[in-house]
This record gives C-alpha cells, structure tokens and sequence, in this order.
C-alpha cells in the first residue's frame, strides 16, 4: 500500500468496511464485522485499507498485534505480509497475530523455522446445529428443555419475546446497566466494562446495521437480552450478545432457543462464539453440545 494510513472503526464506514467483510468466510467471529465494532474500543482497533482488503492494527496494555486480514482468500498472503512490513518499518518490532483463524494458517503454510503457530484453546467458537437449539429435543437436551418448560409454567401469561430495533436502545441501555450490576464481574482487564460500552454503541446503530434484536419481558420489565447477525452465505447466525437475569429459572435456555425460531428459523449453524478461558462459561457452553469447534491460532513471528 502507498499510503500506510490507520484509520478507526466508525459507523459511518459501516457499508465500506461491510464489503470488504464479506469477501471471505472463515465460520469465526473475528470475520463478522459486527464484532469489530463491539470490540473497536478495547483494543483501540485501526486498520489501513488499500479499498480491497485491510489488515489490522491493535493495541491492548501497550502491546500491538493484528488479526486475520479482511481480504479474499487469494489476498491472505498479500495482507499478511503487508501487515508483517508494518510492524517492523512503523512499530520496530516482529509480526503478533492473535486468532488466526484454521483455514487462513492452512492456506499460508508458514515456515517453521520463521513462525511459531499455537492453538488458542480459550478463543476457539463454539459452533452448534441450529434445528437441535431450536427444538431441545432428545436425551441430551433433557435438562434444557426442563428448565424452558419450568419457565413458561411459572410466567404463563406474563412473558412477552419482542424483537427490538434501534427505537428501544434507551429500554436496552437501561436493562444492560441493570444486568451489569446485577452480575458484579470482577474481570482486571475491565472487558465487560468495554463491552458494555460497545454493545451500547451497537443498539444505537442497530437499524442501519441489519441486526437483529430479541428481549423478553416480564411484568413488563426487560429480563432478557440477545443481539445476532446471520450470514446467508454459511447459513450461519452468528449470536453476539444474550444476557438474562440468572435469578429466573430457564430465561437463559428460553431466550437463546426463542432467539433461533424468531430471527433465524432458517440457520443451519449457530456459532455462539468463545468461552475467553473462563470455566464457567466453558461449562455452559459445552452442554449445548457443540457440533464442532472454529479453531484459532496465534502467531508469532520468531
């Protein structure tokens, strides 16, 4: 590229960078645009763009890194490259690329003797059969279909699922502060914090984005929460946010298999991302019995 220009994430490049997001599939969320936005924050995310591909330049706790190049497959090697002469002309340093996504690693074959190639157990996308969330049925879905049972038992009559839009961020803002506090997550690196920030940002975006939008209230207060995209090409959607009050018996089962039968009744794949690490949400996300999982790599240039 002639002009190595960083430029931020903003919405107003939402359709630009959209169709550079849509030259390649990878089936992980750092390929799904809508990611990006959530996290641009965080990871003070800049790209630079020749108008055919972008490579990325991200900066957390003083280190920079990049990511997967958004480009045709053809493109990787190109990107990838280009990305590697940044760091060493701009940032004086070797190439870091963190979540490389399996078929990128496959495609550019990397020297041994020049790259160390790791797995990334903690980011690696849960990815799921759609039909199967959508319905709870079988053995191993029993426990699921107990808890969404018990719960329309107890609120019969009370629940309503809405599909939001971006007229409703005000309810949204308020219900994710609400969440927010209700969970006091103690995390040093203050994602949730940055997060939050970001999915508020969305919301407030949503309709120029095509998200899609599912709450569930009680009484009439928003309990439940989730946020998604769906990629027609994979026959994918791809769940980004869902946050539900825990006190309240299957909400978390409930919204998730509702999400599925309102927004994406045609989804063959659902990815619901990663667990981060964190046990608990390994645990939960596991017994939704994953079809398979999206393998991510890091890369370090030695």
């Amino acid at each position: 590229m002639s002009e190595m220009e960083l430029k931020e994430v903003k919405y107003e490049d939402y359709w630009e960078l959209r169709k550079l997001f849509s030259l390649r599939y990878a089936q992980t969320c750092e390929n799904i645009i809508t990611n990006s936005y959530i996290w641009k924050d965080y990871y003070q995310a800049r790209y630079i763009t020749d108008g055919n591909g972008l490579f990325w330049i991200y900066k957390l706790q003083g280190e920079y890194f990049t990511g997967s190049p958004i480009c045709r497959d053809e493109e990787l090697e190109n990107y990838f490259y280009q990305a590697q002469e940044y760091f060493h002309k701009e940032l004086g340093q070797k190439l870091v690329m963190y979540l490389a996504d399996e078929k990128m690693v496959e495609q550019l074959q990397l020297p041994e003797d020049k790259y160390t190639v790791e797995e990334d157990r903690r980011y690696f996308d849960y990815v799921y059969d759609a039909e199967a969330l959508r319905k709870l049925s079988g053995k191993k879905y029993h426990k699921k279909k107990n808890h969404v049972n018990a719960f329309y038992k107890e609120y019969d009559g009370r629940y309503e699922c809405r599909i939001m839009t971006e007229k409703d961020a005000p309810i949204i803002h308020e219900y994710l502060d609400r969440w927010h506090s209700m969970r006091n997550i103690e995390d040093e690196y203050r994602r949730d914090d940055y997060e939050l920030r970001g999915i508020k940002e969305l919301v407030s975006h949503s309709d120029n984005m095509n998200l899609d939008m599912l709450g569930v209230f009680i009484d009439g207060k928003l309990e439940a929460f989730t946020l998604g995209t769906y990629l027609k090409r994979e026959e994918t959607a791809y769940i980004h946010v869902e946050k539900a009050n825990p006190d309240i018996r299957g909400l978390y089962p409930f919204v998730n298999q509702q999400f599925l039968v309102k927004c994406f009744p045609t989804a063959k794949y659902v990815n619901r991302e990663d667990d981060m690490g964190m046990e608990g949400l390994r645990k939960a996300k596991l017994s939704y019995h994953p079809v398979y999982m999206a393998k991510k790599y890091n890369i370090y240039e030695k």
